[in-house]
């Protein structure tokens, strides 16, 4: 049976959460058989804090709009029952885990790690896959050819899906190992065009085009005879 995944993102209320800082949203999406299933996991939490300026011009959520949601704690046992058992992928995984680790402390909860069967960090693959190249979400997505025009602002959910799309891309056709070409959109495009061998036009010589092909080889016989002769010729024999 194929491993389940699951595709997590988070936003908070900063960027340390050692300082302080809290998960205000988070998005889960799950993928089975290489397939992405209606099965989401999907909560906004009120994080009993202020939210910094620069978070909030990144994912838009306000303290007004989280005022009335749960906190981290009523979900929590929600959460780890969702993720139990799965291959966690997040993007830049330390990140996340540094602050739902936090979250499930203050909850009186283990760790992450003593829920799902392991943490793919999708960043360190991306970047095994294309080093010396932008590697965000953004940026893969792009790459990959995944539709990601309305992401105007950062979402969990939104882009726990989009990373699902982009690793499914990454990894198409073989599970464990990409080699990135690099192909630029006209050239793997007209790569991708079909060409039907029946339909092909076939121009073959005339009488008078054969003689003098002949004669040409004749000529190279006589230029080349200490080695051989026409490299045609000798081909043909």
């Amino acid at each position: 049976m194929a491993a389940r995944q699951v595709f997590l993102d988070t936003e908070t209320t900063g960027l340390n959460a050692r300082l302080g800082d809290r998960v205000i949203e988070i998005g889960c999406v799950e993928v089975l058989g290489r397939s992405v299933t209606e099965r989401h996991f999907h909560r906004y939490l009120d994080p009993e804090r202020d939210i910094e300026e620069g978070a909030a011009r990144v994912h838009g959520l306000t303290r007004e709009f989280l005022a009335d949601k749960p906190r981290f704690a009523e979900i929590a046992t929600e959460f780890l029952d969702y993720i139990r058992g799965a291959e966690l992928m997040i993007h830049n995984a330390e990140f996340d885990l540094e602050f739902l680790d936090q979250e499930l402390a203050l909850a009186g909860l283990a760790p992450v790690s003593g829920s799902c069967a392991k943490v793919i960090d999708t960043l360190a693959l991306a970047r095994e896959l294309h080093p010396g190249k932008r590697n965000s979400l953004d940026a893969l997505c792009e790459r990959y050819a995944v539709d990601h025009s309305h992401r105007t602002l950062h979402g969990a959910l939104l882009d726990a899906r989009l990373l699902a799309e982009v690793y499914l891309a990454m990894t198409r056709g073989q599970e464990s190992l990409v080699i990135d070409l690099e192909v630029p959109p006209t050239a793997a495009a007209a790569a991708a065009t079909r060409i039907d061998a029946a339909k092909l036009t076939v121009l073959r010589a005339t009488e008078a085009e054969a003689r003098a092909h002949e004669e040409l080889l004749d000529g190279i016989d006589q230029e080349a005879r200490e080695s051989g002769g026409s490299l045609w010729r000798r081909l043909q024999t």
